[in-house]
C-alpha cells in the first residue's frame, strides 16, 4: 500500500506541475514546490523529534538538493508548460537507465550486455513516445523532452554523489538529508525568481485556487511527504524493493492526465511506456548468480 500510494504521489506531482506551470511559469513552480517541500519536512522533523544537526553534512546536502530537486524540479516544470503530464511521467521512469550509464562512465559501474540493452530499450521507447505520441512533434516539445532527459540524469548523478557526499562521510538521517536537499534547491531557485521577478513580472493575480491548491499539494503532498514515505519504504522492503515504484509512477501520472486534464491515452503511451518498463525490468532486475552484487540504487528520489 505504501507503494502504491508514493507512485500515486509521485505521478501525482506531474499533473500539479501541469495546471501550475503554464500559468505560473516554471522557475516560481519549481520554487514553490522546494519552499512547501522544506517547510512540511522541517514540521515532519519538530513531530517526529528528529534532531535538526547535520553534523558538517549541512553544505553536502545542499549541494546535492541543487543536482537533485532544484535542476530537476525546474526541468520538469519547464517541461510541464508544452508536454502532457503523462508524458513527463512516463519520461520520468528513464531514470534507472540514466544512473546506470552515469556509473559506467563516471564511477565505475559494470555495465553488462544486459544494462547496455536495457538503455537501448528505454531510448528506443523515449523515441516512439516523442514520434507517435498526440502532442505533434516539434523544437519546442523536443526541448521539453531534453528537459525531462537532465532532470533524470540529474536523479541518476544524485545517487551516486549521496554515497560519496553523505554515505562515506559517516551517513545522515535520511530526512535529514531530504530537508537540507530542500533547502539548498531553496538557495539555487530563490535567485532566479528574483531576477524573473524583476524582468517579467510574475502574473500572480491570474492564478486560480485550482492552481495554488496545486502548488500546495505539489509541496507538501508530493514532495514532503513523498520524500518520508519513500524513505520508511527503503526501511520496510530494502532500496532495491524500493526502486518498483519506478514502473508504477507512469501509469498514474497517464491515470491522472486522463482523469483530471482530459488528455489522451493512446497506443503511443502504451508501447513508449512499455519499451521503457522492458528496459527498467533489464537494468533492476537482480542478478541471480549467488555470487553477484546486488545494483546499486541508482538515485534516491524516483520522481519529480
Amino acid at each position: 500500500m505504501r507503494l502504491v500510494l508514493l507512485a500515486a504521489l509521485w505521478g501525482g506531482s506531474f499533473l500539479f506541475m501541469r495546471v501550475i506551470a503554464p500559468v505560473l511559469s516554471a522557475v516560481p513552480t519549481a520554487l514553490g514546490r522546494v519552499v512547501l517541500g522544506a517547510a512540511g519536512l522541517l514540521v515532519i522533523a519538530a513531530l517526529l523529534k528528529v534532531p535538526v544537526r547535520f553534523r558538517g553534512l549541512l553544505l553536502a546536502t545542499m549541494m546535492l538538493g541543487v543536482i537533485n530537486s532544484g535542476i530537476p524540479f525546474l526541468m520538469f516544470s519547464c517541461a510541464a508548460s508544452t508536454l502532457p503530464a503523462g508524458y513527463s511521467a512516463i519520461l520520468n521512469a528513464t531514470t534507472p537507465l540514466m544512473g546506470a550509464v552515469i556509473g559506467a562512465l563516471a564511477f565505475g559501474e559494470r555495465l553488462n550486455a544486459t544494462k547496455v540493452a536495457g538503455v537501448c530499450i528505454g531510448l528506443a521507447g523515449v523515441a516512439v513516445l516523442t514520434q507517435i505520441g498526440p502532442a505533434r512533434v516539434s523544437a519546442e516539445v523536443a526541448m521539453a523532452v531534453a528537459a525531462c532527459l537532465v532532470a533524470t540524469a540529474c536523479y541518476g548523478l544524485a545517487g551516486f554523489l549521496t554515497k560519496r557526499w553523505v554515505t562515506q562521510r559517516g551517513g545522515l538521517d535520511s530526512r535529514l538529508v531530504a530537508l537540507g536537499s530542500q533547502v539548498g534547491a531553496v538557495a539555487m531557485l530563490a535567485p532566479f525568481v528574483l531576477w524573473q521577478a524583476l524582468a517579467h513580472p510574475i502574473a500572480w493575480q491570474q492564478a486560480s485556487a485550482t492552481v495554488w491548491v496545486s502548488m500546495l499539494a505539489l509541496g507538501l503532498l508530493c514532495t514532503s511527504a513523498a520524500y518520508v514515505l519513500y524513505f520508511r519504504l527503503i526501511a520496510n522492503v530494502g532500496p532495491l524493493k524500493a526502486l518498483t515504484v519506478t514502473f508504477l509512477i507512469p501509469l498514474f501520472g497517464v491515470l491522472w492526465g486522463w482523469l483530471f486534464l482530459d488528455e489522451r491515452m493512446t497506443a503511443a503511451h502504451l508501447a513508449g511506456g512499455g519499451l521503457i518498463a522492458i528496459a527498467l525490468w533489464l537494468v533492476l532486475r537482480t542478478p541471480r548468480a549467488s555470487g553477484s552484487r546486488l545494483p546499486t540504487a541508482a538515485t534516491d528520489n524516483k520522481g519529480a
